[in-house]
């Protein structure tokens, strides 16, 4: 069994696309996908599916959504210096592990 990598990347955080047909586009994340390693963007990444008429949908038609993108081509706003920044993990005195903004070195969890 693979060992399931992790992501520093949260539902609810800030990222900025930096590859891709949306690239530059700043948006909060919607869902995370540990075992595909993506993401659901905030109208980004929007695609079109065809959908058959059914009880939930009733007239069928076009539905237009999200699509999910790779962890690797988005960045982590921070939220005190506003710029995409690599982020690393502290653990505090209390043993607790935070997420830190490299370039203010300012705990992004801290809310």
């Amino acid at each position: 069994m693979q060992k399931q990598e992790t992501t520093r990347i949260k539902k609810e955080d800030k990222v900025k696309i930096i590859a891709g047909k949306d690239r530059g586009k700043i948006g909060k994340v919607i869902r995370v996908d540990k075992k595909k390693k993506r993401l659901l963007v905030e109208k980004a990444n929007m695609i079109k599916r065809h959908v058959k008429p059914s009880a939930k949908n009733p007239q069928g038609g076009i539905i237009e959504g999200e699509g999910p993108i790779h962890w690797s081509n988005v960045m982590l706003i921070c939220s005190s210096c506003v710029k995409p920044a690599r982020i690393r993990m502290n653990i505090l005195d209390s043993g607790e592990k935070v997420r830190v903004c490299s370039k203010c070195n300012e705990n992004i969890d801290s809310k």
